[in-house]
């Protein structure tokens, strides 16, 4: 069996080190590149399986970037290093099989998100997967869709969908949403998750935005 062949593609050392430990101990080959030569690279025909991209600019649109760059790479799937301040505006791209972790992850849980993405199995369980209609949930993909259709959602959408879809029945209310989905370090207003409902309301449709219930005086919850 060959060796599969990763390319790490960042323009600082921050994780270098972390990910030069975590891809020791797998069978691949390794290049690393800056994002410049990895741009002039990919231009030509490669027959690498995994791009590990960091990126630091919050601004950047690196999945969709990304996703130009591999377009017709058939087989390869992608890896994204994304900051705490980019989660907000982050999507996966729909027509690359990717992954994320955010650059303070643990070697343990960058290890297990490379060995998904170059050899993924059938260890998922029916616990990851949430089925309301004819939408899914992959709670190990971070990825929902509707029929067979990838439903495009930011981070924080994605996040505040699966949280609500995970406890059916439960009502949350909103400082408790603020809590679980964007974290104790949030200091914005709680009306910020009503535009979050709205966005997912109008992705969903009309007929699954109906499982998205609105308690009055108190918050969200979601009807399975």
């Amino acid at each position: 069996m060959e060796r599969k062949q990763v390319i790490f593609v960042a323009d600082c050392l921050d994780n270098a080190y972390k990910f030069q430990h975590v891809l020791a101990d797998m069978d691949v080959e390794v290049t690393a590149l800056s994002a410049a030569q990895f741009e002039k690279s990919a231009a030509r025909k490669h027959d690498y399986d995994l791009v590990i991209f960091e990126s630091h600019d919050e601004h950047d649109d690196a999945s969709a970037k990304l996703e130009q760059l591999l377009a017709g790479e058939s087989g390869v799937s992608a890896l994204f290093v994304v900051t705490q301040d980019a989660l907000a505006n982050f999507r996966l791209p729909v027509q690359l099989k990717s992954d994320f972790v955010v650059d303070e992850a643990s070697e343990a849980e960058c290890a297990a998100r490379v060995r998904q993405l170059l050899w993924p199995g059938s260890e998922q369980t029916a616990s990851e997967l949430i089925t309301v209609g004819d939408m899914t949930i992959n709670l190990a993909t971070y990825q929902v869709t509707i029929g067979d259709e990838p439903l495009d959602l930011t981070y924080l959408e994605y996040a505040l969908l699966s949280f609500l879809a995970a406890h059916p029945g439960r009502t949350f209310s909103r400082d408790a949403l603020l809590q679980r989905v964007w974290g104790f370090d949030y200091y914005g207003g709680s009306r910020t998750v009503d535009v979050h409902v709205r966005r997912i309301r109008s992705k969903l449709g009309p007929d699954l935005a109906q499982h998205l219930e609105t308690v009055r005086g108190v918050g969200y919850l979601w009807q399975a």
